[in-house]
């Protein structure tokens, strides 16, 4: 992990609360990973209560998370909500073509607008960061229908500097593995729903039960794809591992157990798009 200079973090980060100072009354889109979790603490330094943590109390987020996400809020002081989102009832999500990503921010941003302009919220904002500009992420362009705001990525601040800024700062998440919703498991062009969503869900946290930091569980039907980060694989490449995995995962309903020799890696439900494209 890079790690950033002093002077660079104190600058970017006196830039992203000046920035939020601007904004008056503020709404933080809030997932409880790295990013956001970051941006929430920054807006409560920046606006104190007139900054807002609001999650979506939706399937796809795990129940793990939001129980880590709560914590964070009650350790730092943080005004925090949920709002009910619907993604599931919308067929263009459930389908699960390339834009699912797009109808689920779209939904949420829809939920978070109302919310704004019921209780006074002058914006919203969510935590996106620079490094995420160069990947395949349609909910970048729902924010951009909302004009939901990006001040992570106007102070020009990166994932590493995220950690970093957030190492400083004694946050718990500053070295949280990477997050993404559990409809991200499921292949583009399989419906997703809140059946094989729990099943994705259920098997990840016996993954963490069982010792791992970083993964996840590929739902392909029949068969789950488990990837395990690469420093963490020699852990699961014995026979006493691979009989531990094959029980859970078959007690799922998983009809094969494998596991991606090439590890885990973000957004490797993506790489289709790059064959097609």
């Amino acid at each position: 992990m890079t790690v950033m200079t002093p002077v660079l973090n104190s600058a970017k980060e006196e830039k992203l609360l000046n920035l939020l100072q601007g904004m008056g009354r503020v709404i933080v889109a809030y997932s409880g990973g790295t990013d956001s979790a970051y941006l929430a603490w920054a807006s409560k330094q920046a606006l104190g209560d007139n900054a807002i943590a609001i999650t979506a109390d939706s399937a796809s987020i795990p129940t793990s998370h939001k129980r880590d996400a709560e914590e964070f809020v009650r350790q730092f002081g943080i005004r925090h909500e949920y709002v009910e989102t619907n993604e599931f009832d919308n067929p263009d999500y459930a389908k699960n073509d390339m834009n699912r990503c797009f109808h689920c921010k779209d939904e949420l941003f829809t939920v978070l607008e109302k919310y704004a302009a019921e209780q006074g919220y002058t914006n919203i904002v969510y935590g996106v960061n620079k490094d995420d500009l160069g990947d395949y992420r349609p909910g970048q362009r729902a924010a951009k229908l909302h004009q939901v705001q990006a001040p992570l990525v106007d102070a020009d601040l990166t994932k590493a500097e995220i950690r970093e800024l957030s190492r400083l700062a004694g946050l718990p998440t500053w070295d949280r593995p990477a997050a993404a919703c559990l409809s991200s498991r499921v292949p583009y062009g399989t419906p997703v729903t809140i059946e094989n969503i729990k099943t994705i869900e259920v098997g990840e946290e016996e993954l963490k039960a069982l010792g791992f930091r970083q993964f996840r569980t590929r739902f392909h039907g029949g068969l789950v794809r488990i990837e395990i980060a690469r420093e963490e694989l020699p852990k699961a490449l014995n026979l006493e591992m691979a009989g531990k995995l094959t029980a859970t995962f078959k007690a799922l309903g998983y009809k094969y157990v494998t596991l991606d020799l090439e590890g885990y890696r973000q957004g490797s439900m993506n790489e289709v798009l790059r064959i097609l494209s």
